[in-house]
């Protein structure tokens, strides 16, 4: 039986694909033309005999062959970057100081971990602040990255992710959903939250009122739970404490938010480089992928 070897030339072009969504974003990231980006992808499905891609418009949707190669071609990418360090003994040291709001850490745990094995000599400090603290922090060169919710009136960064928006209450409560309704946002640097919420029910011709407000989510649980105020949260901040409500329950559908990764200007640090990388290629998947425009 003659060997089967995918090429991981074209793997990684498969992958950027994925990431960016679109055929040119790909050519940009990965500095090739266009023609080449389409021929790479057209001679892996010619070398697999399956089809992987549709188009949709100017994006290109994956198949259900499609997906299960980008997931092998993520974990193949890593492992010839792993092996390629192992053999080389390549030490990647100094200090890194990464930003994050305390409510996106989840995100980011796999990210940290997988950093910590890779690059043991590096000192990882992580900052959690609100994200407009966090961007002014990178801005002054006082930070290496942060992982952010891009603000609308000042976007910068580069996006990398967007998470749905939601209402939310307590699994066993809620409050009245009659006019004005009673909200709970987490503050400062929930701007974007609060701007989505008040648009989406200006639009729908509906009131509220500021019920409750914190530092964090953490501080919003309790009053939530109890059913004393409803929340905006991202699907990803979903508790067993609490539910959704949709426009079943008579609550306006709302927006996306997208997370952003900022950096300062200038050539970033191997550490920040190889951080910046990873953070990218893991939250950065086919089903939150951005498509760069903010909705307000």
């Amino acid at each position: 039986m003659r060997n089967r070897i995918l090429d991981l030339n074209m793997l990684l072009t498969l992958v950027t694909i994925a990431d960016t969504g679109t055929v040119t974003a790909a050519a940009e990231r990965l500095a090739y033309t266009q023609s080449t980006v389409s021929m790479q992808l057209n001679r892996l499905e010619a070398a697999l005999g399956v089809p992987l891609h549709e188009k949709d418009g100017r994006r290109i949707r994956f198949t259900a062959e499609g997906q299960k190669l980008v997931g092998y071609a993520r974990k193949m990418l890593e492992l010839n970057n792993e092996a390629i360090d192992d053999v080389q003994q390549r030490q990647v040291s100094g200090e890194l100081n990464l930003g994050i709001p305390e409510d996106y850490a989840f995100l980011l745990t796999s990210v940290l971990s997988h950093f910590n094995r890779q690059f043991p000599a590096v000192q990882l400090q992580v900052t959690c602040r609100s994200s407009v603290e966090l961007v002014k922090q990178v801005q002054a060169g006082n930070m290496d990255l942060a992982v952010v919710t891009r603000q609308a009136r000042s976007p910068g960064g580069e996006v990398i992710r967007r998470e749905p928006l939601m209402w939310a209450v307590g699994a066993n409560a809620q409050p009245s959903l009659t006019d004005p309704i009673p909200l709970a946002f987490y503050s400062p640097g929930a701007d974007v939250f609060r701007d989505v919420a008040e648009q989406a029910l200006t639009n729908a011709g509906r009131d509220w009122r500021m019920a409750y407000s914190s530092q964090s989510m953490t501080g919003l649980m309790p009053v939530v739970a109890a059913g004393l105020a409803v929340a905006v949260i991202t699907r990803n901040m979903l508790t067993p404490q609490l539910r959704v409500l949709d426009e079943r329950n008579g609550m306006p559908a709302l927006q996306y938010v997208e997370i952003a990764l900022h950096r300062p200007p200038g050539r970033p640090s191997e550490p920040a480089k190889q951080l910046a990388e990873l953070i990218r290629s893991h939250l950065s998947t086919e089903e939150e992928r951005p498509d760069l425009s903010w909705r307000p």
